[in-house]
């Protein structure tokens, strides 16, 4: 009877170690949630979101296949301009008040040395498939806990989202872009086990 137990137990140490997890967290402080669009055609206006949150769930050492979760609230926005800011909160762009949040749940693959994030990312109660290129910046133990780091690009098409103001220039161009470009900078905190 000892025998079996012995070996039950050292079945249950293997299933445990097969699935165990490491969740990351990531640190506000060391992180940018940034957007790029272009503004009458000829420049770049750029803003971002100051309060977000996300998880990182990683059964791996190298993070393939972990799974994401991300939110961001939209009345955070912040493009350094007042006027601009309570523009794009208003029902014109992401109308903040009734859809508060920017969320994403995917999972970070990896093919060879770079990695791509791949989910659903939604904006104004709409979901759509995305994937964005993402470069790992590695890890490290600091002394008082272990680090590691992401930066995240890629573009959203804003028209798909319901954020559909469209003025024009005088020769006919947007007055703001569709595409929506995306630069994220994370640091993760690993997180007690």
């Amino acid at each position: 009877m000892k025998k079996n137990s012995n070996v039950l137990v050292a079945i249950l140490f293997l299933a445990g170690a097969a699935s165990a997890q490491t969740t990351w967290k990531i640190d506000k402080g060391h992180s940018k949630v940034g957007f790029s669009v272009t503004h009458m055609v000829v420049a770049e206006t750029e803003g971002k979101f100051n309060d977000f949150e996300g998880t990182v769930v990683s059964k791996t050492e190298d993070f393939n296949g972990a799974e994401v979760s991300f939110s961001a609230k939209v009345a955070s926005i912040n493009t350094d301009n007042e006027r601009r800011d309570g523009h794009l909160k208003s029902p014109d762009f992401f109308d903040a008040e009734k859809f508060p949040d920017i969320t994403f749940k995917g999972t970070l693959v990896k093919d060879g040395s770079k990695y791509k994030l791949k989910g659903d990312f939604t904006m104004k109660n709409v979901t759509k498939k995305v994937e964005f290129d993402v470069t790992y910046g590695g890890k490290i133990n600091t002394g008082r806990g272990e680090k590691s780091g992401f930066k995240l690009t890629g573009s959203v098409n804003r028209m798909e989202y319901g954020l559909s103001w469209a003025n024009k220039t005088p020769g006919g161009d947007l007055v703001v872009s569709d595409e929506v470009q995306l630069i994220v900078k994370v640091e993760l905190d690993k997180q007690a086990q």
